[in-house]
């Protein structure tokens, strides 16, 4: 964690000064790889510590932690872009990274045990975890809801800025409105999952997704998205996939994890690789489809995908009675 940090810090600073789109791309390669490995290596340490149900309970106030890059990173990079230079950003993520460097010393860690997949080698480790579908269900559903999310990211400057003609920083106060829809849907885990099961919530946030990715295709292409009332409409709807991403993906990475108990961090690494990467990938590709409503197509793609890996995909987990037989 200390590594990823001081490498994410360093990165951010250069980032602040440099000159050239090639320094740009790297440099943001680099800081890329430090936030995902720290944000792995947090997730590993609240694995190391619950699992199951409490595990998403866990993994929900972890979660809220998005909020700053959907919610209150939007809303402070539209007042940089009105108030400032682009620079500035890049300062007050090495803060940040700076604190959490500070705040990790308080981590009470303890000595790292081994694990199943400890002496088999990295490549048999993760081989064995594809072959387990109660671990790659749950997490490439996960992936798929932080697809469709990422892909609404993507293009929602192009459509609120192109499409509703917002300004900038009008564009970053929509950014409240969803980390609001990020927090709900991660605080309704932490208060429903030990009740209902983290199976049952995952159900409910992918149908969540699926059913607002495809109303969104379907009123763009009908022209309801337009004017100001299209625009509330499309929030709404913006919101309600990110609300339906946050209820899925604590319990998809807890699911996941818990099916793989045995094999320790690499299952949280492989899990978070699985997810990041098929968000990665969605990125991309909606760099590509930002004109004629092409990116809609995607989006609803990845919802209805989402839906039907965790209903084809994760089956509910038995309850048994607790009366003892005779």
């Amino acid at each position: 964690m200390l590594i990823s940090l001081l490498l994410f810090i360093a990165s951010s600073l250069l980032l602040a000064g440099c000159s050239s789109a090639l320094e740009l791309l790297v440099l943001r390669a680099l800081q890329g790889i430090a936030g995902g490995g720290a944000a792995i290596i947090a997730r590993i340490i609240v694995r190391d510590n619950w699992q199951g149900d409490e595990l998403a309970r866990r993994l929900s106030v972890l979660s809220i932690a998005f909020i700053t890059a959907l919610g209150g990173g939007q809303f402070i990079g539209g007042l940089i872009g009105r108030y400032s230079h682009w620079q500035v950003g890049f300062v007050l993520m090495a803060i940040t990274a700076a604190l959490a460097l500070g705040l990790s010393y308080s981590l009470p860690l303890q000595p790292g045990r081994p694990t199943a997949g400890a002496s088999s080698g990295m490549v048999a480790t993760y081989w064995a975890l594809l072959q387990r579908p109660g671990f790659l269900g749950p997490a490439c559903a996960g992936g798929l809801g932080f697809a469709a999310t990422v892909t609404l990211q993507e293009v929602s400057p192009f459509v609120f800025q192109e499409h509703f003609r917002l300004a900038v920083a009008s564009f970053g106060g929509v950014g409240l409105i969803i980390g609001l829809s990020y927090f709900g849907g991660a605080m309704l885990v932490n208060r429903l999952v030990a009740r209902l099961g983290g199976v049952r919530l995952m159900h409910a946030g992918a149908g969540l997704i699926g059913l607002a990715t495809s109303l969104i295709l379907l009123l763009w292409f009908a022209g309801v998205l337009t004017h100001l009332s299209g625009l509330w409409i499309f929030i709404a709807l913006y919101s309600a996939t990110i609300f339906g991403q946050a209820i899925l993906f604590p319990n998809s990475m807890a699911t996941a994890a818990s099916d793989a108990q045995g094999y320790g961090a690499p299952a949280m690494a492989l899990c978070g690789f699985l997810q990041q990467g098929l968000a990665g990938l969605a990125a991309t590709a909606s760099v590509l489809l930002q004109q004629d409503g092409a990116w809609t197509i995607a989006l609803c793609v990845l919802g209805v995908l989402t839906w039907l890996q965790v209903k084809l995909k994760v089956r509910p987990v038995p309850q048994f009675s607790q009366t003892p037989s005779k």
